[in-house]
């Protein structure tokens, strides 16, 4: 019998997992979905303007409040 070990994932390995892409459709953390128009990094990190179907408007989000739709 061998043993497994698991090695966890580090922040930087899921941020590479959520990466998006200008025109990527998205669905925000309050399910509302939207159009991403911009990916941008400022001195907290990076983050997400999204264009929403809904609401007028662009909004800025933390890429962990958005889940791309394929």
């Amino acid at each position: 019998m061998g043993v497994t070990i698991r090695v966890p994932e580090t922040r930087s390995s899921f941020r590479r997992q959520r990466q998006f892409q200008i025109g990527d459709r998205v669905l925000t953390c309050n399910r509302c979905l939207g159009t991403v128009v911009r990916v941008d990094r400022d001195e907290i990190g990076d983050y997400i303007v999204a264009r929403l179907d809904c609401i007028r408007g662009e909004f800025a989000y933390d890429p962990w409040d958005l889940e791309r739709i394929e």
